[in-house]
């Protein structure tokens, strides 16, 4: 789960991080009356949750409050990385001395987190590791013992500080790291990191990415990501609230199953005959009728698919339910859209024998089906 920037620095805030004072608004007149409290040249940051957002277009500055209503009427409803920007953050500007990044992510390799440090800030890190590898610093990280206070000095101390500017920039650090880890943290970043005129350290841009699996630990994030789509699109969206695991792809033949690997094994076999998958679909097991709905009517949703096909190996999930939830669904939408499905499983029998009635027939094999649901999209897109 991504957060915006504004609601990452909230957090860096009430955890000591110095962050540029600011407000989010959602108006040009906002965008004004916020200009005017901060009483100075200001910065408009796009809220998106992209990278790059820079360079897009998403960032203004103005400075005065008119200027500043100007620059939101360019920004507001802007697209930026084909995001419709809908919320900016209005921020004094800071006079900035150096900028310098700093982030703390997940090693997979090793089983534990690295930080990363460059005291080339304010671009994109992984370009900095692309042209200029000498100007990044990494430390990994031992999860027993932390990101201890010699660890976060020896970090300051190789982008050129000592002294009590590296002490104040190692707290900073160290206050990072340790927001990162009580948040479940994949991501946490300030990028950049700034020295101001008068020798402060500021997080002029903050980035957290959360473990969608550790959410459970996080329930007002939890709450957070079912309030809005954030970056995930109408029908991924959706989707996450039925608790479903649902992808967008670029096909005509809508894909559900139950099971990750089952669905990606399908998914395999349409393009293997020639197909394209329009979406991954994983209903889980032991899906209940609802969401077995909710499943049908976010694939027959998407305009593009011509074909849906139904892939279940029921163990827990029941076939006499899928059945049922296929044809509950297709009556209620009154879809013309054509059906494949394959049914193997509990209640087998009689899952068959309600698509049946349907006028469905069942396929007992996944490569039979997936040929079928080719050959009837291809038939359909001429």
């Amino acid at each position: 789960m991504k957060l915006y920037e504004y609601e990452a620095k909230t957090i860096f805030s009430t955890h000591g991080i110095p962050t540029p004072k600011g407000e989010v608004v959602t108006t040009s007149q906002q965008a004004l009356e916020a200009a005017a409290k901060l009483g100075g040249p200001v910065a408009l940051k796009a809220q998106v949750l992209v990278a790059g957002r820079g360079t897009a277009g998403g960032i203004l500055f103005a400075n005065n409050p008119q200027e500043a209503q100007e620059a939101a009427q360019k920004l507001l409803q802007k697209q930026v990385k084909d995001i419709t920007v809908a919320k900016l953050l209005v921020e004094e500007q800071v006079a900035i001395k150096r900028e310098l990044y700093f982030g703390v992510t997940v090693d997979r390799l090793n089983r534990s987190y690295i930080a990363v440090a460059s005291d080339a800030g304010g671009i994109e890190i992984e370009e900095v590791a692309r042209q200029q590898p000498e100007e990044i610093h990494k430390q990994p990280i031992n999860l027993q013992l932390g990101f201890r206070g010699f660890n976060a000095e020896r970090m300051a101390k190789s982008l050129g500080y000592s002294g009590e500017r590296m002490l104040a920039l190692a707290d900073v650090f160290r206050k990072m790291y340790q927001v990162g880890v009580d948040l479940d943290a994949e991501l946490i970043e300030m990028n950049p990191i700034v020295e101001t005129d008068g020798g402060k350290f500021l997080a002029v841009d903050a980035r957290i990415i959360l473990d969608d699996n550790a959410l459970f630990r996080h329930s007002e994030f939890a709450a957070l990501r079912l309030s809005e789509p954030r970056e995930l699109g109408p029908e991924e969206f959706e989707a996450l609230k039925h608790g479903l695991d649902y992808v967008k792809l670029d096909g005509d033949i809508g894909v559900a199953g139950n099971g990750a690997g089952l669905v990606m094994a399908t998914i395999d076999l349409i393009n293997f005959y020639g197909g394209k998958p329009a979406n991954f679909l994983d209903m889980g097991g032991g899906a209940p009728l609802d969401r077995i709905e909710a499943a049908f009517k976010i694939i027959l949703s998407d305009s593009k698919v011509r074909v849906v096909f139904v892939n279940i190996l029921g163990g827990i999930t029941l076939c006499d339910e899928v059945a049922l939830g296929i044809i509950q669904t297709m009556q209620e939408l009154q879809t013309s859209k054509l059906l494949v499905v394959r049914l193997v499983g509990t209640n087998e029998a009689e899952g068959k024998r309600i698509l049946a009635e349907g006028g469905l027939q069942a396929f007992d094999t996944m490569e039979e089906a997936a040929q079928k649901a080719v050959e009837l999209a291809k038939k359909e897109s001429t």
